[in-house]
């Protein structure tokens, strides 16, 4: 199993592989292979070792993953909450923030339903 960028990437094909680590995305992992001149559907186990220090060269030349990338957004969403703009408080109070309805749905960001006794007639 060949491990870059701190992450063990499954024997798939290597365009595949590559989505393993965070901030690589299909087209991206695809725009790698190319630079490197390796076929992505090639699968990773059956790659050489030379193969893979190339995608581990290119990937820390040329693109911000895992560690870094991963502290950069967090740095991003803690200077929103600093500056006490609207998409900051939206993330402190963890409710939508791109002007989703949050009347109904919005599960995923607001957590588990807390029932609240309804009024009696």
């Amino acid at each position: 199993m060949a491990r870059i960028a701190g992450v063990d990437l499954p024997n798939k094909h290597v365009d595949i592989a590559l989505t393993y680590i965070y901030g690589i995305g299909r087209s991206a992992a695809r725009e790698i292979c190319r630079k490197t001149g390796i076929d992505p559907t090639i699968r990773m186990n059956d790659l050489g070792a030379e193969d893979i220090n190339k995608l581990r060269a290119v990937l820390e030349n040329e693109y911000k993953v895992e560690g870094r990338l991963r502290t950069e957004v967090s740095l991003n969403i803690k200077r929103l909450m600093d500056i006490g703009c609207y998409r900051g408080l939206r993330h402190r109070k963890g409710l939508p923030l791109r002007g989703q309805r949050t009347r109904t749905n919005a599960r995923t960001r607001k957590g588990k339903k807390k029932t609240v006794a309804g009024k009696k007639k």
